[in-house]
């Protein structure tokens, strides 16, 4: 059995996951074939589809958000909970030490005034209590680390070697149904699907840990939630993620997948939330992406887009996109040994005449060297 599984988001996340081979030793895991696949036609019911799909066999729950302090300081931050599971669900578990599925989490935090990037790490086995995501309501936890719904607001709480998050979040717009309601392909001749949805704007308060200080903090905070069994197509080497909220209340969410010649998949897609929270899936032909700039990391020579312009014809948007620090690159420790960027950025520019700003999550991957999914 492979010392190390690394699972990719193959669709606007595929975020690296790293497996030591404690978890996995002696291990064996299923096929994807003993697992649902996603389909067109799925009828979302909440609060039940915030939780955990065991019948899928990789899901998480991802959010990024922007904060500010009481003295004026602002903060990005990143908490996600990854489920991979190793087989379907039993109905009766061989015993409480039955290794069925693993969960990881990963914390990151974005200080612009102190001009540092920080992140950390978290798995465990979902057995004995240690980790795991309810499948009839909103909870995943890894140790102390959780999300939870209680009351209609959402509780997120991760602390490890002076960084921490303490906070709670209200929806502020219904859930966003992504491609076709909830069904989102991730390549044109590949059957790569997800079921994928987000919470796009959420009022948020609570208190942020960072370098000794524990500060009070409000702002907005954006939920994806995504579940499927699947790889990334062939040819496919990463993607370009964007999360952006903006100043006239509405949202935008787009993807681009890369083939291996520079080309993006027809598949590439997003969608514009408008401030009632109705969903507007836009196609490829409905927005341009072009990269201003670039940066290249002094930890993995990696060169990534250090900027963007993005159009939205139709809607009359202009947009131009800063990340509010060059380094915001995320390096999986041994033994998996890859590297992404992701990063928050300042959003300004125009809604037609109308003048705008904004602030939104980038998500780069594939520019360290191609993708790789399943076993290693």
């Amino acid at each position: 059995m492979p010392a190390i599984f690394i699972f990719m988001n193959t669709w606007h996340r595929w975020a690296i996951i790293g497996l030591a081979s404690v978890f996995l030793a002696g291990t064996p895991s299923a096929g994807s074939d003993a697992f649902e696949a996603a389909r067109p036609g799925r009828v979302f019911r909440f609060p039940r589809d915030h939780g955990a799909h065991p019948e899928f066999q990789t899901e998480w729950w991802y959010f990024t958000g922007h904060l500010e302090s009481g003295r004026g300081e602002s903060f990005g931050y990143q908490l996600t909970f990854f489920r991979s599971a190793l087989r379907p669900p039993e109905s009766q578990a061989r015993s409480a030490w039955a290794l069925n599925t693993i969960y990881f989490a990963h914390l990151a935090v974005t200080d612009p005034q102190g001009r540092t990037f920080i992140s950390r790490e978290k798995a465990d086995r979902g057995a004995l209590g240690l980790s795991g995501a309810a499948a009839e309501s909103f909870k995943i936890w890894i140790d102390s680390w959780k999300a939870e719904e209680k009351d209609g607001v959402v509780i997120l709480q991760a602390q490890a070697e002076g960084l921490g998050l303490n906070m709670v979040l209200k929806p502020q717009k219904p859930p966003a149904l992504h491609g076709q309601g909830g069904f989102s392909r991730k390549a044109a001749d590949h059957p790569a699907a997800s079921h994928y949805y987000s919470l796009t704007r959420m009022e948020t308060r609570g208190s942020l840990t960072l370098g000794g200080r524990t500060l009070e903090v409000r702002g907005e905070s954006w939920m994806d939630h995504e579940f499927f069994t699947g790889s990334l197509a062939p040819g496919q080497v990463g993607w370009d993620w964007f999360a952006l909220q903006l100043s006239d209340g509405h949202e935008i969410m787009l993807y681009l997948l890369r083939h291996q010649d520079g080309s993006l998949d027809a598949a590439s897609s997003g969608t514009l939330v408008d401030p009632q929270g109705r969903a507007c899936h836009l196609q490829l032909p409905h927005f341009q992406v072009k990269a201003m700039g670039s940066w290249k990391s002094p930890h993995t020579g990696a060169a990534y887009p250090a900027g963007w312009e993005i159009t939205i014809p139709g809607a009359g948007y202009r947009l131009n996109l800063t990340p509010t620090l060059p380094d915001q690159e995320i390096r999986a420790e041994a033994p998996a040994r890859i590297a992404y960027w992701e990063g928050q950025v300042q959003i300004q520019g125009a809604k037609d005449r109308e003048i705008l700003s904004g602030k939104g999550y980038v998500e780069l991957t594939g520019y360290a060297g191609p993708m790789r999914m399943g076993n290693d």
